[in-house]
């Protein structure tokens, strides 16, 4: 269950708009990601060689995973931070007080919020005005838009598919389900590919906890799961087969005839960042058989 909560936190805790303790723009030498999500934005407007280092769970790409470690996105270290000596650390805002402890310090923070697909944006260019890339992010945003409307214009037109997404559950089991809700996300991207979310409605959740025989009640068409991913290839190869075994024993669901059962093997459903053209891409062949790759 722990690695569950840190999962849904992270969907959560997205790189976003700029909050309270925003940083200067400048050119950055050293800089500290304290996310998966903010890591990947610094690697993809090419600023991966000034990146000192990174959360726990930065994984993507493989170069971030042999970078020192300065805690979790949700506890980052100060003292493990400022003995790498920055000039930048991007930090989501939350329940720590990381961004004050580190400005008492004289090191400089770029504090980015949470919020929907669309603050993904505003998020890029937070992160490259603050690291003195501004030019390199308005290109990233650019591209990203780009790959994201020739989703739609696939899409266009076909009739939207119910789609159900899973971002928790007891390992090994159909229990303890946490899936998507309305304004986050996978739901926001679940829309743009011709989806309609089973779990859209105003009165709940960001992610609610629903049983099975409120699965089988809302019958999807397709069923994303991302609950229960490894922490290697190996592992998520592996837990992909059991996610869709266990689901095929449901047969009562349209999305189990329909062959619209699909476990997540790549952390970009759940690190919100420039990977977002990729999930939408695969969210358009899961729900409408489209293939743009």
């Amino acid at each position: 269950m722990r690695r569950l909560s840190l999962r849904i936190a992270c969907l959560a805790l997205t790189v976003l708009a700029v909050g309270g303790q925003g940083a200067a723009a400048g050119a950055a030498a050293r800089i500290v990601s304290t996310s998966p999500s903010i890591t990947e934005v610094l690697f993809a407007l090419g600023l991966g060689d000034k990146v000192v280092g990174v959360s726990r769970f930065c994984r993507y790409p493989p170069r971030a995973a042999g970078l020192p470690k300065i805690g979790t996105f949700l506890q980052p270290d100060p003292e493990l931070i400022a003995r790498l000596r920055p000039d930048l650390v991007v930090v989501h805002a939350g329940p720590h007080e990381i961004a004050r402890r580190l400005s008492s310090l004289g090191i400089r923070v770029a504090t980015v919020d949470r919020g929907t697909l669309k603050s993904v944006y505003s998020s890029i260019r937070t992160i490259g005005a603050s690291a003195g890339a501004a030019g390199r992010a308005e290109m990233l945003v650019a591209d990203i838009e780009k790959g994201l409307d020739r989703v739609r214009a696939a899409v266009a037109g076909r009739s939207p598919r119910k789609v159900l997404i899973i971002v928790g559950r007891r390992s090994g089991t159909l229990s303890d389900l946490v899936a998507v809700g309305k304004g986050s996300y996978l739901s926001d991207i679940a829309s743009m590919a011709g989806g309609t979310n089973v779990l859209a409605d105003e009165g709940l959740p960001e992610y609610p906890r629903i049983s099975m025989e409120t699965v089988i009640r809302l019958a999807p068409d397709v069923i994303v799961d991302a609950g229960d991913m490894g922490d290697s290839s190996e592992a998520l190869a592996q837990r992909r087969v059991e996610a869709e075994a266990l689901w095929r024993t449901q047969a009562r669901l349209p999305a189990v005839r329909n062959n619209g059962i699909h476990a997540v093997t790549s952390e970009a459903f759940v690190v919100p960042g420039p990977r977002v053209v990729e999930v939408a891409e695969t969210f358009a062949e899961w729900l409408h058989g489209v293939r743009l790759r």
